[in-house]
Protein backbone atom coordinates (compact mmCIF):
# COMPACT_ATOMS: atom_id res chain seq x y z
CA UNK A 1 0.00 0.00 0.00
CA UNK A 2 1.32 3.42 -0.92
CA UNK A 3 2.14 6.17 1.52
CA UNK A 4 -0.67 8.47 2.62
CA UNK A 5 -1.79 11.03 0.06
CA UNK A 6 -2.66 13.67 2.63
CA UNK A 7 -4.90 16.53 1.51
CA UNK A 8 -5.20 15.25 -2.09
CA UNK A 9 -7.15 12.15 -0.99
CA UNK A 10 -10.80 12.00 -2.06
CA UNK A 11 -13.49 10.19 -0.12
CA UNK A 12 -16.40 8.79 -2.11
CA UNK A 13 -19.65 8.53 -0.11
CA UNK A 14 -20.37 5.04 -1.42
CA UNK A 15 -16.98 3.86 -0.16
CA UNK A 16 -17.51 5.51 3.22
CA UNK A 17 -20.93 3.86 3.61
CA UNK A 18 -19.44 0.44 2.88
CA UNK A 19 -16.61 1.08 5.33
CA UNK A 20 -19.02 2.13 8.11
CA UNK A 21 -21.19 -0.92 7.48
CA UNK A 22 -18.12 -3.16 7.88
CA UNK A 23 -17.03 -1.24 10.99
CA UNK A 24 -20.45 -1.64 12.61
CA UNK A 25 -21.07 -5.30 11.71
CA UNK A 26 -17.44 -6.58 11.79
CA UNK A 27 -18.34 -8.60 8.71
CA UNK A 28 -18.11 -8.01 4.96
CA UNK A 29 -20.97 -10.46 4.46
CA UNK A 30 -23.31 -8.68 6.90
CA UNK A 31 -22.26 -5.29 5.56
CA UNK A 32 -23.16 -6.38 2.04
CA UNK A 33 -26.56 -7.69 3.20
CA UNK A 34 -27.23 -4.43 5.04
CA UNK A 35 -26.38 -2.34 1.98
CA UNK A 36 -28.07 -4.66 -0.53
CA UNK A 37 -24.93 -5.21 -2.62
CA UNK A 38 -22.46 -8.02 -3.24
CA UNK A 39 -19.73 -8.82 -0.76
CA UNK A 40 -17.15 -8.26 -3.50
CA UNK A 41 -18.53 -4.75 -3.99
CA UNK A 42 -18.07 -3.92 -0.30
CA UNK A 43 -14.53 -5.32 -0.39
CA UNK A 44 -13.75 -3.21 -3.45
CA UNK A 45 -15.12 -0.06 -1.82
CA UNK A 46 -13.05 -0.57 1.33
CA UNK A 47 -9.93 -1.34 -0.70
CA UNK A 48 -10.36 1.83 -2.76
CA UNK A 49 -10.84 3.86 0.42
CA UNK A 50 -7.63 2.38 1.81
CA UNK A 51 -5.87 3.28 -1.44
CA UNK A 52 -7.18 6.85 -1.15
CA UNK A 53 -5.85 7.33 2.38
CA UNK A 54 -2.72 5.24 1.88
CA UNK A 55 -3.38 3.33 5.12
CA UNK A 56 -4.77 -0.07 6.04
CA UNK A 57 -8.14 0.43 7.71
CA UNK A 58 -9.31 -3.15 8.17
CA UNK A 59 -7.51 -6.33 9.28
CA UNK A 60 -8.92 -9.28 7.34
CA UNK A 61 -8.46 -13.01 7.80
CA UNK A 62 -10.58 -16.09 7.23
CA UNK A 63 -12.13 -15.92 10.70
CA UNK A 64 -12.58 -12.29 11.68
CA UNK A 65 -12.65 -8.66 10.63
CA UNK A 66 -11.19 -5.97 12.87
CA UNK A 67 -10.35 -2.30 12.43
CA UNK A 68 -6.82 -0.98 12.60
CA UNK A 69 -6.06 2.14 14.65
CA UNK A 70 -6.42 4.17 11.43
CA UNK A 71 -9.73 2.42 10.79
CA UNK A 72 -11.01 3.45 14.20
CA UNK A 73 -9.99 7.05 13.44
CA UNK A 74 -11.71 6.92 10.05
CA UNK A 75 -15.11 6.13 11.65
CA UNK A 76 -15.55 9.67 12.96
CA UNK A 77 -14.36 11.27 9.72
CA UNK A 78 -16.65 9.04 7.65
CA UNK A 79 -19.71 9.90 9.73
CA UNK A 80 -18.98 13.64 9.52
CA UNK A 81 -18.41 13.52 5.76
CA UNK A 82 -21.58 11.52 5.12
CA UNK A 83 -23.67 13.76 7.37
CA UNK A 84 -22.44 16.83 5.50
CA UNK A 85 -23.07 15.08 2.18
CA UNK A 86 -26.65 14.22 3.17
CA UNK A 87 -27.34 17.78 4.31
CA UNK A 88 -25.94 19.26 1.10
CA UNK A 89 -27.85 16.82 -1.09
CA UNK A 90 -31.13 17.56 0.72
CA UNK A 91 -30.59 21.31 0.56
CA UNK A 92 -29.81 21.52 -3.14
CA UNK A 93 -32.28 18.86 -4.26
CA UNK A 94 -35.16 21.03 -3.11
CA UNK A 95 -36.62 17.99 -1.35
CA UNK A 96 -36.63 19.59 2.08
CA UNK A 97 -38.36 17.29 4.55
CA UNK A 98 -41.91 18.33 5.43
CA UNK A 99 -44.97 16.66 6.92
CA UNK A 100 -45.51 14.21 9.76
CA UNK A 101 -43.04 11.47 10.63
CA UNK A 102 -44.33 8.56 12.74
CA UNK A 103 -41.53 7.13 14.87
CA UNK A 104 -41.61 4.09 17.12
CA UNK A 105 -38.93 3.80 19.79
CA UNK A 106 -38.38 0.92 22.20
CA UNK A 107 -38.90 2.43 25.63
CA UNK A 108 -35.52 1.37 27.04
CA UNK A 109 -33.86 3.33 24.23
CA UNK A 110 -35.10 6.47 25.96
CA UNK A 111 -32.03 5.88 28.17
CA UNK A 112 -29.71 6.41 25.18
CA UNK A 113 -28.62 9.33 22.97
CA UNK A 114 -31.59 8.70 20.67
CA UNK A 115 -33.79 11.47 22.17
CA UNK A 116 -30.94 13.92 21.56
CA UNK A 117 -30.72 12.77 17.93
CA UNK A 118 -34.47 13.36 17.56
CA UNK A 119 -34.13 16.82 19.09
CA UNK A 120 -31.29 17.71 16.71
CA UNK A 121 -33.28 16.33 13.77
CA UNK A 122 -36.29 18.47 14.69
CA UNK A 123 -34.07 21.57 14.97
CA UNK A 124 -32.59 20.92 11.52
CA UNK A 125 -35.97 20.06 9.98
CA UNK A 126 -38.47 22.48 11.55
CA UNK A 127 -41.17 21.69 8.97
CA UNK A 128 -41.32 18.04 10.06
CA UNK A 129 -43.78 17.21 12.84
CA UNK A 130 -42.84 14.15 14.88
CA UNK A 131 -45.34 11.61 16.17
CA UNK A 132 -43.40 9.52 18.69
CA UNK A 133 -44.67 6.22 20.08
CA UNK A 134 -42.66 4.66 22.91
CA UNK A 135 -43.56 1.05 23.62
CA UNK A 136 -42.26 -2.51 23.59
CA UNK A 137 -40.37 -3.61 20.50
CA UNK A 138 -42.83 -6.39 19.64
CA UNK A 139 -45.79 -4.01 19.75
CA UNK A 140 -43.98 -1.40 17.68
CA UNK A 141 -42.97 -3.97 15.10
CA UNK A 142 -46.63 -4.87 14.59
CA UNK A 143 -47.51 -1.18 14.23
CA UNK A 144 -44.85 -0.83 11.53
CA UNK A 145 -46.21 -3.86 9.67
CA UNK A 146 -49.73 -2.38 9.89
CA UNK A 147 -48.60 0.94 8.33
CA UNK A 148 -48.98 2.84 11.61
CA UNK A 149 -45.30 3.84 11.80
CA UNK A 150 -42.75 5.15 9.32
CA UNK A 151 -39.61 4.22 11.29
CA UNK A 152 -39.04 1.77 14.12
CA UNK A 153 -35.89 1.79 16.27
CA UNK A 154 -35.71 -1.03 18.75
CA UNK A 155 -34.81 -4.63 19.49
CA UNK A 156 -34.98 -7.69 17.27
CA UNK A 157 -33.60 -11.20 17.89
CA UNK A 158 -29.96 -11.53 16.88
CA UNK A 159 -29.58 -12.60 13.27
CA UNK A 160 -33.24 -12.01 12.40
CA UNK A 161 -32.06 -10.20 9.27
CA UNK A 162 -34.66 -7.48 9.70
CA UNK A 163 -33.74 -3.84 9.31
CA UNK A 164 -30.35 -2.16 9.48
CA UNK A 165 -28.16 -3.14 12.38
CA UNK A 166 -27.23 -0.15 14.53
CA UNK A 167 -25.74 -1.99 17.50
CA UNK A 168 -25.34 -5.54 18.78
CA UNK A 169 -25.63 -5.89 22.55
CA UNK A 170 -25.05 -8.60 25.14
CA UNK A 171 -28.05 -9.09 27.41
CA UNK A 172 -27.26 -9.16 31.14
CA UNK A 173 -29.23 -10.12 34.22
CA UNK A 174 -29.97 -7.14 36.45
CA UNK A 175 -30.85 -6.83 40.11
CA UNK A 176 -30.07 -4.50 42.99
CA UNK A 177 -26.91 -4.54 45.13
CA UNK A 178 -28.68 -6.74 47.73
CA UNK A 179 -30.04 -9.33 45.29
CA UNK A 180 -29.73 -12.93 46.53
CA UNK A 181 -31.25 -15.87 44.70
CA UNK A 182 -32.20 -19.35 45.88
CA UNK A 183 -32.15 -21.37 42.67
CA UNK A 184 -33.98 -24.25 44.36
CA UNK A 185 -37.03 -21.94 44.19
CA UNK A 186 -38.52 -20.35 41.03
CA UNK A 187 -36.58 -17.22 40.08
CA UNK A 188 -38.81 -14.12 40.50
CA UNK A 189 -38.81 -12.19 37.23
CA UNK A 190 -39.81 -8.61 36.43
CA UNK A 191 -41.07 -8.78 32.85
CA UNK A 192 -42.83 -6.77 30.18
CA UNK A 193 -46.20 -8.10 28.99
CA UNK A 194 -45.99 -10.26 25.87
CA UNK A 195 -44.77 -10.19 23.23
CA UNK A 196 -41.46 -9.41 24.95
CA UNK A 197 -38.03 -10.23 23.54
CA UNK A 198 -36.35 -9.83 26.94
CA UNK A 199 -38.88 -12.08 28.69
CA UNK A 200 -38.44 -14.70 25.97
CA UNK A 201 -34.65 -14.54 26.36
CA UNK A 202 -34.91 -15.06 30.14
CA UNK A 203 -37.40 -17.92 29.81
CA UNK A 204 -35.34 -19.72 27.17
CA UNK A 205 -32.09 -19.33 29.15
CA UNK A 206 -33.64 -20.66 32.37
CA UNK A 207 -35.44 -23.51 30.57
CA UNK A 208 -32.13 -24.50 28.98
CA UNK A 209 -30.52 -25.19 32.37
CA UNK A 210 -33.64 -26.42 34.13
CA UNK A 211 -34.13 -23.50 36.53
CA UNK A 212 -37.72 -22.64 37.41
CA UNK A 213 -39.13 -19.12 37.27
CA UNK A 214 -42.25 -17.07 37.88
CA UNK A 215 -43.48 -13.65 36.80
CA UNK A 216 -43.24 -11.72 40.07
CA UNK A 217 -44.11 -8.40 38.42
CA UNK A 218 -45.45 -7.45 34.98
CA UNK A 219 -44.23 -3.97 34.06
CA UNK A 220 -45.72 -1.74 31.38
CA UNK A 221 -42.55 0.26 30.74
CA UNK A 222 -38.86 0.51 31.47
CA UNK A 223 -39.41 2.84 34.45
CA UNK A 224 -41.73 0.31 36.05
CA UNK A 225 -39.25 -2.48 35.41
CA UNK A 226 -36.40 -0.46 36.95
CA UNK A 227 -38.55 0.29 40.00
CA UNK A 228 -39.56 -3.36 40.41
CA UNK A 229 -35.98 -4.63 40.20
CA UNK A 230 -34.56 -1.83 42.39
CA UNK A 231 -37.12 -2.62 45.09
CA UNK A 232 -36.19 -6.31 45.07
CA UNK A 233 -39.46 -7.66 43.67
CA UNK A 234 -37.60 -9.60 40.99
CA UNK A 235 -34.67 -9.74 38.60
CA UNK A 236 -34.77 -8.96 34.90
CA UNK A 237 -32.50 -8.38 31.92
CA UNK A 238 -31.34 -5.39 29.90
CA UNK A 239 -28.82 -4.65 27.19
CA UNK A 240 -25.43 -4.44 28.88
CA UNK A 241 -24.80 -0.79 28.06
CA UNK A 242 -28.26 0.30 29.25
CA UNK A 243 -28.10 -0.78 32.89
CA UNK A 244 -29.20 2.32 34.86
CA UNK A 245 -27.50 3.53 38.02
CA UNK A 246 -30.30 2.16 40.22
CA UNK A 247 -29.48 -1.42 39.16
CA UNK A 248 -26.44 -3.67 38.89
CA UNK A 249 -25.51 -6.40 36.44
CA UNK A 250 -25.62 -9.72 38.27
CA UNK A 251 -22.35 -11.63 38.27
CA UNK A 252 -21.22 -15.30 38.21
CA UNK A 253 -21.99 -15.66 41.93
CA UNK A 254 -25.70 -15.60 41.10
CA UNK A 255 -25.26 -18.68 38.85
CA UNK A 256 -27.75 -17.53 36.22
CA UNK A 257 -27.33 -18.73 32.61
CA UNK A 258 -26.01 -16.58 29.79
CA UNK A 259 -28.73 -14.68 27.94
CA UNK A 260 -26.99 -14.20 24.60
CA UNK A 261 -27.15 -11.11 22.42
CA UNK A 262 -29.78 -8.92 20.86
CA UNK A 263 -29.73 -6.57 17.88
CA UNK A 264 -30.76 -2.93 18.08
CA UNK A 265 -32.01 -2.11 14.60
CA UNK A 266 -33.67 0.52 12.46
CA UNK A 267 -36.58 -0.58 10.27
CA UNK A 268 -38.44 1.57 7.77
CA UNK A 269 -41.95 1.28 6.38
CA UNK A 270 -41.59 0.27 2.70
CA UNK A 271 -44.61 2.45 1.88
CA UNK A 272 -42.97 5.63 3.18
CA UNK A 273 -39.20 4.94 3.31
CA UNK A 274 -38.50 7.09 0.22
CA UNK A 275 -40.01 10.23 1.73
CA UNK A 276 -37.36 12.88 2.47
CA UNK A 277 -38.18 12.98 6.20
CA UNK A 278 -37.84 9.20 6.58
CA UNK A 279 -34.57 9.14 4.66
CA UNK A 280 -33.16 12.07 6.63
CA UNK A 281 -33.91 10.58 10.05
CA UNK A 282 -32.66 7.12 9.06
CA UNK A 283 -29.43 8.71 7.81
CA UNK A 284 -29.00 10.65 11.07
CA UNK A 285 -29.38 7.53 13.23
CA UNK A 286 -27.16 5.33 11.06
CA UNK A 287 -24.50 8.02 10.73
CA UNK A 288 -24.11 7.95 14.51
CA UNK A 289 -23.45 4.20 14.41
CA UNK A 290 -23.52 2.30 17.73
CA UNK A 291 -23.03 5.62 19.56
CA UNK A 292 -26.61 6.56 18.60
CA UNK A 293 -27.88 3.95 21.03
CA UNK A 294 -25.33 4.45 23.79
CA UNK A 295 -26.07 6.04 27.12
CA UNK A 296 -25.27 9.78 27.20
CA UNK A 297 -21.90 10.52 28.79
Amino acid sequence: MTAGRGPTATFEPVQLRSFLAVAQTHSFTQAAARLGVRQSTVSQHVRKLEDAVGRQLVHRDTHSVALTADGEAMIGFARSILAAHEQAAAYFSGARPVGRLRIGMSDDLALTRLPQILRDFRTQNPRVDLELTVDQSGTLHRRLENDRLDIFIGKRPRGSGEGKLVKRERLVWVGNPSTRLDLTQPVPLAVYPGPSLSATAMHQALDRVGIGYRSACVCRGVNGLIAAVASGIGVSCLAGSLVPVQLVALGPQHKLPELGQIDLVLLTNPRTEDRPASRALAAAVLAGGPGSLARPS
